[in-house]
């Protein structure tokens, strides 16, 4: 070997070594513990580098006597195929002598025998792909995955020139633009493989984004983003959606899924369950619509498998629909932290392609092995709504900073594109800004991915994340201003401030706007849907209220009642609710001698993932925290507004102020919150017992809703002790209920007839500072008469979410108002107005995304004042449908709609006039 090497040398003038180093292992420099957070004083010290040259005989022995014995400890005492592995092993042994080579022959023709032996047709196919999860963002910084991409797939590719018959699966359009950006050689590479078929990118979406938090149509970006990237660089749109790693999968994912061009989902994070083990490993997954996907989970329950003979057995063992199919997956390739397939791996995988006693094992593609599972799918089950992750439901809660410029984010984004929109139909000079909304899109879907939204990752993650959120809050901010400019242009009036309704619904709400001098003041203001109306002058006069004003009245005991007629509420001296009066009907939303805006402490305690779990057993530590009478203070004395403020000392280092808040014609009471966090394991929450009786509460959703049960009747009941929702949760009985809105918060539970909130969390690991400091939010209480439908309980989330907005007119403000769009249905939301991705320049086309909220089979009619030339129905990615021209008629669209559907529209306007 010496004489080889120094041959080889001989021949080289030079050589020059490039040797990378991280200070950080697979899966980042925790101090004492994988997920505890970096250590700044890991030290790491390389003791030996060697240069060798690679026996391939020898390697290929050690494979066969790790696989024989691999089948006899696998198959057991009772089964004859094991001892013929164990004794064909010892043959080897006692025939090749290292010494001399040429023994190597006859114990590789004793191996060859053995896997030689083939099994009936009747055995299992396992379908094996190399796979190299990695985490865009976890225990390490974004540009750290920049590098772990570059080293994986470089070596995968010196695996696929040296393998043609492996196939290697990739998913996250992100991580691949990164490579395009700073490895194009790579890149390239990569693309000459997905010609072969044996690079083939899966999943569709932009990252591996988290399953339950994102909205809708950030879910709809994920793919939208996803796919065209696909298409742009690889020629053609991914088949299946891709997310082995995430914390909760949403029932509207099969709609989106199937409106994105991809009907087969993969992924395994279910085997994660802690209480209840999931029954099926292939199955139809049915989602709110009625949408259906195909769905596979490993059986292995691994994206990280290693090509082991008790991998492959335990493939087989533990599935768990045997006769409904005979096909499954097999993901390897060392991961999360990247890194990928080995030789190894894959020597160990061809070895055991077809031996008896095993099954059979083929280097395969996600293609051929959801063909083989579909041509197999007759009496596969049929799981319908979500599929809840009992595991990782901290994460609905942790980094409340994280989820709070989120949503914001997620509304900016929505604002901008619909004033953008209305901007391009109104004025012929101004340019939609398709180039720098597509940038601020995928900051906010980078953020989404599952270890950075759900705030399970270290501190520098976090700060990147939030700068990614800055930027996109500033620019949206311009981006706003100069579409409202182009919007108003060229109308009479006189200047001042352009208030603006991005809802698809007349809204007259109580708005601050400013005053000469820097002060501000209340006017009571009226907008129409998707439209505008000019600011009321600060000097004029209010014009009549025409709703009963706000009283405010301090009792002697210091406790002070809100009531504007609509809804009446009583708080006692320390801030608490103790009555919640319907006043139309009298109807008490409070249960008797409870009280509601409770704060209540947990000890939270998880068993090892920090950040991640809130276990059962924080139920038993529930500490109400107790304020001080007397704290109570009236702030608004009334009329248009009034208010009430408090504060609470939470513990010795934490402490709470709230402003509780009812505006004129208003049906909710808002408490605006900021709380000084500093606190080590402790869970705070909000609870409100409610004078209500429902075995079911009902839970915001991407596009819609879901009922989760209030009772622990089952295991399967028992693992929702701590849900997720979006804006708002309800709880209902005939006739009247109470929901509980909120414009950042997304943990929540109904148990018996108490609404609960989850506020803040405080692990330690990975991020030790995870939620400490200051936040500011908002949570709103609505009681209502009848449905929360009927009750407009989906509006006034909505509402509470995307707040009415006041933009200088830099020139002559309008006089008058406008509106762009309405739809005659309230169960119809107008959720999305964007300019269409592929628009050319010289045709201006809009699309619109709607969807169905209450639940129900409806027709509706969208009304625009646009000048659409052609309306034409489309799929999620904005491909037209042949079917699905509309018929515009006295500028109004009849749309059908079936429970909790999604429909895009392509409106092509005519020009503007110059």
């Amino acid at each position: 070997m010496e004489k080889a090497l120094s041959g080889v040398m001989e021949n080289l003038s030079s050589l020059t070594l490039f040797v990378e180093v991280a200070c950080n292992g697979l899966l980042g420099a925790g101090k004492g513990s994988m997920i505890a957070a970096p250590d700044p004083e890991k030290m790491f010290q390389l003791s030996k580098a060697e240069l060798a040259v690679f026996h391939r005989d020898v390697h290929k022995l050690l494979v066969d006597l790790e696989l024989l014995l691999g089948v006899a400890k696998g198959l057991g005492e009772d089964n004859q195929r094991s001892f013929q592995a164990l004794y064909t092993a010892n043959q080897i042994v006692n025939v090749c002598d290292p010494a001399q080579p040429e023994t190597y022959l006859a114990a590789k023709a004793l191996a060859s025998k053995f896997f030689g032996q083939h099994g009936g047709e009747s055995q299992h196919t396992i379908h094996a792909m190399g796979h190299c999860h990695i985490d865009t963002a976890w225990l390490w910084p974004f540009k750290e995955t920049v590098r772990k991409c570059a080293r994986s797939w470089s070596t995968t590719v010196k695996l696929m020139e040296q393998n043609t018959e492996f196939v290697f699966v990739c998913s996250q359009a992100q991580q691949l633009e990164w490579v395009k950006s700073h490895y194009p050689g790579l890149h390239t590479r990569l693309q000459e493989f997905a010609c072969r078929g044996q690079f083939v990118p899966v999943g569709g979406t932009w990252v591996e984004m988290d399953g339950n938090l994102p909205s809708g149509e950030s879910m709809v970006r994920q793919f939208l983003q996803g796919q065209n990237f696909f298409l742009q660089e690889f020629g053609k749109m991914c088949s299946e959606f891709w997310l082995p790693d995430t914390f909760g999968y949403s029932a509207q994912l099969p709609q989106i899924m199937r409106g994105c061009g991809i009907k087969r989902f993969l992924t395994q994070k279910l085997s994660w369950n802690l209480v209840n083990s999931f029954p099926h490993h292939t199955f139809f997954w049915e989602g709110l619509d009625g949408s259906r996907v195909l769905v596979h989970f490993p059986p292995g329950d691994s994206y990280g498998m290693q090509g082991r003979v008790e991998e492959v057995l335990k493939t087989v063992t533990n599935n768990r629909d045997k006769g409904r199919t005979n096909h499954s997956g097999f993901l390897f390739g060392f991961g999360d932290g990247g890194g990928g397939p080995t030789q190894t791996m894959l020597d160990r995988l061809k070895r055991l392609g077809n031996t008896d006693g095993l099954p059979r094992v083929q280097l395969s593609s996600p293609g051929q092995l959801f063909t083989a599972l579909e041509k197999d799918s007759g009496q596969l089950c049929t799981w319908v709504g979500e599929l809840f992750l009992e595991l990782h439901n901290g994460t609905y809660t942790t980094h409340a900073q994280l989820k709070k410029m989120n949503r914001e984010c997620e509304q900016i984004l929505h604002d901008v594109e619909l004033l953008s929109s209305l901007a391009l139909a109104r004025s012929a000079q101004f340019l939609y800004p398709a180039a720098q909304l597509e940038h601020l899109w995928r900051l906010l879907l980078l953020n989404q991915f599952h270890d950075v939204l759900t705030g399970s990752c270290i501190q520098l993650v976090v700060e990147d994340a939030m700068n990614y959120y800055e930027d996109i809050r500033s620019h949206g901010s311009t981006l706003l201003s100069t579409a409202a400019a182009a919007l108003c242009a060229g109308e009479p009036g006189p200047e001042g401030l352009l208030i603006i309704n991005t809802l698809p619904w007349k809204r007259t709400e109580v708005l601050t706007l400013p005053k000469p001098g820097g002060a501000h003041s209340l006017a009571l203001v009226t907008v129409p849907s998707v439209g505008y109306a000019p600011a009321p002058s600060p000097t004029s006069p209010q014009p009549l209220m025409p709703q009963q004003p706000v009283f405010v009245v301090q009792e002697a005991d210091g406790s002070v009642t809100l009531d504007n007629g609509i809804i009446r509420v009583r708080l006692d001296p320390t801030g608490c609710l103790t009555s919640l009066v319907l006043v139309a009907s009298g109807r008490e939303a409070i249960a008797e001698g409870a009280l509601g805006n409770q704060f209540v402490l947990f000890d939270d305690v998880p068993l090892y993932w920090d950040a991640w779990d809130v276990m059962d057993y924080h139920l038993e530590t529930r500490k109400p925290v107790r304020g001080q009478a007397g704290t109570l203070a009236v702030g608004t004395e009334g009329g248009l507004r009034g208010s009430a403020w408090f504060l609470l000392q939470i513990s010795p280092t934490s402490r709470l102020s709230q402003e509780v808040v009812l505006d004129i014609g208003c049906p909710y009471v808002r408490f605006h919150t900021e709380v000084h966090w500093h606190e080590a394991h402790k869970f705070l929450k909000v609870e409100f017992p409610a004078r209500i009786r429902s075995p079911q509460a009902t839970y915001e959703i991407q596009f819609g809703h879901l009922q989760r049960p209030t009772h622990y009747n089952t295991s399967w009941d028992w693992a929702r002790y701590e849900v997720w929702a979006h804006r708002w949760i309800d709880l209902s009985e005939c006739g009247f209920g109470l929901a509980l809105l909120n414009n950042c918060k997304y943990g929540a539970s109904v148990r018996g007839n108490v609404l609960s909130l989850s506020l803040l969390r405080a692990p330690k690991a990975p991020d030790v500072t995870a939620d400490m400091g200051r936040h500011e939010f908002t949570y709103a209480l609505m009681p209502h008469k009848g449905s929360f439908q009927e009750a407009g309980v989906i509006n006034a989330a909505y509402n509470l979410n995307f707040p009415l907005l006041a933009l200088p007119a830099p020139g002559p403000a309008p006089a008058t108002t406008w509106s762009a769009f309405s739809v005659s249905s309230p169960a119809v939301v107008l959720e999305t107005i964007k300019q269409a991705e592929k628009s050319p320049q010289h045709h201006r086309t809009l699309v619109l995304r709607l969807y169905e909220a209450h639940g129900s089979h409806v027709d509706c009619w969208l009304y625009t004042s646009l000048p659409v030339q052609e309306a034409i129905l489309c799929d999620l990615l904005e491909q037209r449908d042949p079917t699905g021209h509309l018929s515009l008629r006295d500028n109004r669209l009849k749309l059908t709609f079936s429970p909790f559907q999604v429909r895009s529209l392509l409106l092509t306007l005519q020009p503007p006039p110059n």
